[in-house]
This record gives C-alpha cells, sequence and structure tokens, in this order.
C-alpha cells in the first residue's frame, strides 16, 4: 500500500507501533483516519490511564486531537466521522462524549456512532474513539 501515509505520535504511539504492529493514524489522500484512542497520557505509555471516565473520555480527545496533527491535520475542526467504544455505555459516558463535542467541535456535528462493548484493549480502558477527517491538500 504505497500510496498510504502511516503516523506515530511520541510516547505511546511509537511503543504500540513496536508492540502492537499498528499505527495511529493514516492519510489516504484528502483524509485522515485515526486508530481507536484510549484515555493514555502519550508520554507516560499505557500503564496510567486514569481510572475516572470523565478523565478518559478528555485525555482520548485530546489523543485524537494530536493523531490528526501528527498526520499533518488541524485537528478536531477536520473531523467529519467519530465512532466510540464503551466499557460500559452509560448515561455518564455520553454526556461526557458530548460535553468534548461541544468543546472540541463548536461549530459543526459529525457523524457519530457509539457501541458498548465488553472489553478494550487495555484492562483498565473505557474508551476509545476513532475519526475520520477531511484534510484537503493544497
Amino acid at each position: 500500500m504505497s500510496d498510504l501515509t502511516y503516523y506515530n505520535y511520541p510516547g505511546v504511539g511509537e511503543s504500540n507501533q513496536k508492540n502492537f504492529h499498528y499505527n495511529q493514524a493514516v492519510r489516504i489522500g484528502d483524509k485522515i483516519e485515526c486508530s481507536g484512542q484510549g484515555g493514555w497520557y502519550p508520554e507516560k505509555g499505557v500503564s496510567e490511564i486514569p481510572r475516572e471516565i470523565n478523565a478518559q473520555i478528555d485525555q482520548a480527545f485530546r489523543n485524537v486531537d494530536l493523531a490528526l496533527k501528527t498526520a499533518g491535520g488541524k485537528g478536531w475542526s477536520q473531523v467529519y466521522k467519530v465512532r466510540s467504544y464503551h466499557v460500559p455505555l452509560n448515561n455518564e459516558a455520553n454526556e461526557a462524549m458530548v460535553r468534548n463535542f461541544k468543546k472540541w467541535m463548536p461549530n459543526h456535528q459529525p457523524l457519530f456512532t457509539c457501541v458498548g462493548v465488553q472489553r478494550l484493549g487495555e484492562d483498565d480502558m473505557r474508551v476509545e474513539i476513532e475519526v475520520e477527517a477531511y484534510d484537503p491538500q493544497p
């Protein structure tokens, strides 16, 4: 797949590429797609995920922004589609998602799919957020 360019941010992004054989983002022409971003602190590692759901969701939104910008995008302003996976999916998680949508995308409302799952990639993960963004090249 030579016309795809993959990206990983420093810290967790690079270590996950090495340990789990995947990338954080890919550019496909004018589109950037991100792997599911959890609530980890990029510089500290997956082992330091906050346990509280609001903190995890807030950090996952920051990690999506970092992944998009690492791939050359502008961040959340270019996101048109969001998928989130939650353990558990409840009103607290939904409210945190809406709060972050309003914070990070005050001028538009993306497509959104929200799914409750039994487990995510690490024991303490309670959220993963994937996005697709439109970033036209000059």
